[in-house]
């Protein structure tokens, strides 16, 4: 695969900007505003963790496909890339999480 799937997604969401809102749900989405995918994320993100608590995998795996869908419009509406969040990863990598806490309560 030369295009990691996250990317070349990310790419479609871009470009769905400037889409037409009746025929593209990423387009409605904005057309909606900030305060509406973020929403969605939030809906997602709750759906992910019931499906964690049930213990279907499959629907866990659906649910995540969904909240990281939902996130990467959201970037995209806030102007960041994928690799503004794999830097920031990145940047953490070999760092204990207790750390890394730590450091942004500072």
């Amino acid at each position: 695969m030369s295009e990691h799937i996250i990317n070349a997604l990310f790419k479609i969401i871009e470009e769905r900007k400037g889409a037409d809102p009746e025929s593209s749900y990423v387009a409605s989405l904005y057309d909606k505003g900030t305060s509406k995918i973020a929403q969605k994320v939030g809906e997602e993100a709750v759906e992910t963790a019931i499906e964690a608590l049930q213990g279907d995998k499959e629907k866990l795996a659906q649910e995540s496909a969904d909240l990281l869908f939902h996130l990467m419009i959201l970037w995209a509406d806030q102007g960041l890339k994928p690799d503004d969040i794999m830097n920031v990863l990145q940047s953490r990598l070999g760092t204990s999480g207790i750390d890394e806490k730590a450091s942004r309560s500072s």
